[in-house]
């Protein structure tokens, strides 16, 4: 652990070796993060828009949302973090990003911290030093404004290690240590759902460490902190119309996947796809047959794990928890992952679209700690020379797949670092040069389809104002009604269309012979059509 001295009668914090190194790494880590903030890298798009927008709207004082624009189910806790720079400096996606960088930081120490209570220094120092790497999945999930996971990670970790210095004594005051449990989780499930299987986990944990304390004082003040986590949530859908619960929304969404396939080629969507990318091992594109194998292994080595904590539980036997806490704690790691992994696997998507649908596996990251814990002892009774001849070949064999997992992980970072970014970046250049365009010398009053309106907004500060058209020309997403109200008001409004997408291929069939003559903008990829005459044909 980190140790202190004393100086001229002043304490002062002294890190051993393993935190030394872990705080270098995940320097390094929040370093890589910033430079990727300030480009914009990964690419924005109207989902984060949406986001940034709520986050203007919060900062003005016009809107007070609970939930994302559209989206009834999605907490805007990222949104109320951003606010403060936004009303600052203005909206810009480096200013909506940086929050999360800040979470991002806190992860890496939460996790460092909980990794040491509950395994060894040196393996916590590599434990950071994955988290420290990321390709363009892993990046996208830990520093773009989409929703809930950074900050519910963060929840669940500070959980975590509460009921471990409960466990261990070493919280003073216990009663109010519970209450901030209870606040964590009620703000965790206003933020993002899921979290659920963690949260359950953790709760099992506390109820553990906790129970006859739970009986007194300290069980009203758990359900009181929840209450006023959860009362943004609570609230809202206490006064939502019919069916629009956030229940009824998430239900509604769940169902419209269309048919859904077998469970072998959702299974093999999770964990051949899924696993790997949420891990940072596969590039965005897709994975190899090498990192399909270790998808294919993950729900092996969540066994062994659990099967290494029971073992330690059993061998820590004594009076009080303290001793027993790291492995409880290890198996609430597993029962989470594998009731995630489930719940992922349920879902149509799993199958039809891995690839897009793995950022719902990102909060398997928690679990890392627990699922690589056997393995790393495996490879340090090797190196230690503990073990007979199958101990040791056991643990060459965990010392190869520790020294492969970094190495892939590092090579899909660089591979994103000095190849994706930069199609990123000229994507980001596009979108920018657009809203530069249409602001100087286009209508302020546009149509456009999803991908294009809320980023343009957002990149404009809402001095353009979008409409969302889908490709048969009618009303499309619209995730915040007053910006469509306010384009079908305009005497006048232009469209802003993909060079040769469906929706101008129609909207020219539309004008006819005015086409061209409507044609007032041309840049980079997009066209701006501003005919003297609006084509609404829903009307």
């Amino acid at each position: 652990m980190s140790r202190s001295a004393q100086h001229g009668g002043r304490w002062r914090p002294r890190l051993d070796r393993p935190a030394l190194v872990a705080l270098l790494l995940g320097v390094a880590g929040v370093a890589y993060r910033l430079v990727l903030t300030l480009r914009t890298t990964p690419v924005s798009n109207s989902d984060e828009a949406t986001f940034g927008l709520a986050a203007l709207h919060i900062a003005q004082g016009r809107e007070f949302p609970v939930f994302l624009y559209g989206q009834r189910y999605m907490g805007v806790l990222e949104s109320y973090l951003a606010a403060p720079l936004v009303a600052a400096v203005g909206p810009s996606w480096p200013v909506l990003r940086l929050p999360l960088l800040v979470l991002y930081a806190l992860f890496l120490w939460l996790i460092h911290r909980l990794t040491r209570r509950i395994g060894s220094p040196w393996f916590a120092t590599f434990v950071v030093g994955l988290l420290a790497l990321g390709g363009e999945r892993v990046v996208r999930d830990q520093i773009t404004v989409v929703g809930g996971r950074p900050e519910v990670k963060v929840a669940v970790l500070l959980m975590l290690l509460v009921a471990v210095g409960l466990a261990g004594g070493t919280i003073r005051h216990r009663r109010l240590a519970v209450g901030a449990f209870g606040l964590l989780a009620g703000v965790a499930v206003w933020s993002d759902w899921l979290i659920l299987p963690y949260l359950g986990a953790a709760g099992l944990v506390l109820l553990w460490v906790a129970r006859r304390e739970l009986l007194g004082w300290a069980g009203p003040l758990l359900v009181a902190g929840f209450a006023v986590g959860v009362a943004p949530m609570a609230w809202d859908n206490l006064v939502a119309p019919p069916g629009e619960d956030s229940l009824s929304v998430f239900r509604e969404i769940s169902t419209r996947a269309g048919p859904t396939p077998p469970w072998s080629e959702r299974l093999r969507g999770a964990l051949l796809e899924g696993v790997p990318l949420a891990h940072g091992l596969c590039p965005v594109d897709g994975c190899t047959t090498w990192t399909r194998w270790s998808g294919l292994l993950y729900p092996v080595l969540l066994g062994i794990a659990a099967v290494v904590a029971v073992l330690a539980y059993r061998r820590a036997a004594g009076p009080g928890r303290a001793r027993r806490v790291g492995p409880v704690v290890h198996l609430a790691l597993v029962l989470g992952a594998a009731a995630t992994l489930l719940s992922y696997a349920r879902s149509p998507l799993a199958a039809t679209d891995p690839l897009s649908n793995a950022r719902y596996l990102s909060v398997l990251q928690l679990s890392l700690p627990a699922v690589l814990w056997p393995v790393w002892l495996a490879a340090v009774a090797c190196w230690r020379g503990t073990v007979g001849v199958a101990g040791r070949l056991a643990g060459a064999v965990a010392t190869a797949g520790l020294a492969a997992l970094a190495a892939t992980a590092l090579v899909v970072t660089v591979l994103f670092a000095t190849t994706g970014a930069r199609a990123g970046r000229t994507e980001e250049r596009a979108a920018r040069q657009l809203a530069d365009a249409v602001r100087a010398d286009g209508p302020r009053e546009v149509y456009g389809d999803y991908w294009t309106c809320n980023r343009l907004i957002f990149n404009t500060g809402e001095d353009v104002v979008c409409g969302v058209l889908d490709e048969w020309f009618t009303p499309g997403q619209n995730r915040y009604p007053a910006y469509w109200r306010q384009v079908s008001a305009a005497a006048r409004p232009g469209y802003v269309v993909e060079s040769g997408s469906t929706l101008e291929r129609r909207l020219r069939r539309l004008l006819g012979d005015r086409a061209d003559a409507a044609l007032v903008i041309e840049v980079d990829g997009y066209r701006v059509y501003h005919p003297e005459q609006p084509v609404r044909p829903w009307r």
